[in-house]
């Protein structure tokens, strides 16, 4: 499996999701074919997807949070995207390790973003890291 393309693709997804309200899983197949993936990227990408989805309210929560002087609806939508994902890792993916959701997420942000976003990203990141015990305590008291 090759998580960095799944992360890619899901980036895509849930772009396309907020500039044209396209259903991201229909993105998603769209990008399969294109890309010619394997099943197990395919399928990681969907995990992403749908945890984003399904937690898209608690994570933009957190964002705006962290996020000082800046409004989630004025971030650049690559920015956002990447920071969604991140952050669903971060707070509900046993497997990945912090460090590692940063960095894939700066790596996209360099790769699809602007010339800051790699920046920024890390910044807001880094600031939700350093309170991510009291972050992961809330999380879990709103999914009880």
């Amino acid at each position: 499996m090759k998580r960095r393309l799944a992360r890619e693709l899901a980036l895509k997804a849930l772009f396309a999701r907020d500039i044209s309200g396209n259903e991201p899983i229909t993105t998603l197949e769209q990008l399969v074919l294109e890309e010619n993936v394997n099943d197990s990227t395919k399928n990681f990408a969907l995990y992403l997807i749908n945890g984003v989805v399904a937690h898209l309210a608690e994570i933009d929560k957190i964002i705006r949070q962290f996020a000082v002087e800046w409004e989630l609806e004025r971030m650049a939508t690559v920015d956002r995207n990447i920071m969604r994902l991140a952050l669903f890792e971060i707070l509900y993916s046993d497997n990945v390790p912090e460090a590692v959701a940063t960095n894939e997420a700066i790596e996209l942000a360099k790769s699809y973003g602007s010339e800051e976003s790699a920046r920024f990203t890390n910044g807001i990141l880094g600031n939700i890291i350093k309170h991510l015990p009291e972050i992961k305590k809330k999380v879990a008291k709103t999914e009880e």
